[in-house]
């Protein structure tokens, strides 16, 4: 199978950015340094290309009910042109995939869904689809995705004229015309920091791109992604989040809405006794890296590391990491095992750092 492109390719080839393989795309992991681009985005703005995500849109009489019904959060009773993140989860519990779903109207929704997942959530959800009288379309090919994230991110999505002057609040969306171009623009993101994403035709977003750039917002790759989603403690699936755990394991609890009427994998989650218990630790000395052992403090391997880097931030490595619920230290003392030398990790009640989303 070819690796696909984004409509941006030749631009972050133009900019010598560092590419890489990623969810069968040809992704730029990085264009500077990290480390400049992680600040950039806490501090000013980045804008980085996610046109590989999944783009599902559910239309008819039973959308909102439908879409309520494939996710553990609820999505029925979320006003009218918010977004609402919840896993996707098979109806024995576990995580098919995490998602972001966008009410756009009573009979329209869109569904923002992984790279890596396309193919597997679009089969799933179709199979859902049962008596819901709703179409689904896949526009994922169709859709360029630019995220622009950082406390600059407003007044530079205002000043390119593209929203106008409404209240925006943070995780919602709005369709808009602009240029005689269909825009959906949603006040998302995976960086902890204010942000909008930008949904487009490929051709609006590779003229959007160059007119951010013309006015500093600086290009960021997937690796800085990475250290951002990290530092704020949002998990990703294929680390955090995977085919066997479910969201009671992977710090998910608060998505599961065990209140609503139905919806796949309640009974199973509703019996369910957590495995695992997600735990955020850092290190003052060495990087943490996914696979690495966490230990208790009698050097007995109770986990492993799911997600782990450099904080850029506060300078310290740290990790995210799935422990074996009996096993999970009471007394909160963990060890990291870097080759083959343990060390102390200090266990973290909340995120790294708190990012600044409105």
């Amino acid at each position: 199978m070819s690796i696909q492109k984004t409509s941006l390719h030749e631009e972050h080839l133009a900019l010598n950015a560092k590419m890489a393989p990623f969810a069968g795309f040809d992704m730029p992991l990085q264009y500077t340094s990290v480390k400049e681009e992680v600040m950039v985005v806490r501090n000013a703005a980045g804008v980085f290309d996610v046109s590989h995500m999944g783009e599902f849109f559910v239309e008819g009489d039973d959308a909102v009910s439908f879409v309520d019904f494939i996710m553990t959060n609820d999505f029925k009773n979320a006003e009218m042109l918010k977004a609402v993140y919840s896993p996707l989860c098979r109806d024995n519990g576990t995580v098919i995939d995490d998602m972001i779903c966008y009410k756009l109207g009573e009979k329209r929704v869109l569904i923002c869904v992984n790279a890596s997942n396309i193919q597997k959530d679009w089969e799933w959800i179709n199979t859902k689809v049962g008596q819901f009288k709703v179409k689904l379309t896949n526009k994922s090919d169709d859709y360029s995705l630019l995220a622009i994230q950082g406390p600059e991110a407003e007044a530079i999505i205002k000043k390119a004229g593209i929203l106008g002057n409404q209240d925006f609040p943070y995780y919602s969306i709005l369709e808009t015309d602009f240029q005689g171009e269909h825009l959906i623009i949603a006040r998302t993101g995976y960086t902890g920091e204010d942000g909008f994403e930008v949904f487009s035709s490929h051709a609006f977003a590779k003229k959007f791109w160059k007119e951010l750039l013309a006015t500093g917002v600086k290009p960021c790759g997937l690796a800085s992604r990475d250290v951002l989603r990290l530092e704020v403690c949002y998990p990703l699936y294929g680390h955090e989040l995977n085919d066997e755990v479910t969201p009671l394991d992977a710090g998910l609890g608060w998505t599961v809405k065990m209140d609503k009427a139905e919806f796949i994998g309640k009974s199973a989650l509703a019996e369910y006794k957590p495995k695992y218990q997600l735990v955020r630790l850092s290190l003052e000395k060495g990087i943490p890296r996914e696979g690495y052992a966490v230990l208790d403090s009698n050097n007995n391997i109770i986990g492993k590391v799911t997600s782990g880097t450099m904080s850029v931030v506060t300078g310290k490595g740290i990790a995210m990491a799935l422990v074996e619920k009996e096993k999970n230290p009471k007394d909160k003392k963990y060890l990291i095992n870097i080759r083959n030398q343990n060390y102390e990790a200090t266990f973290h009640q909340k995120a790294f750092i708190t990012g600044g989303h409105k």
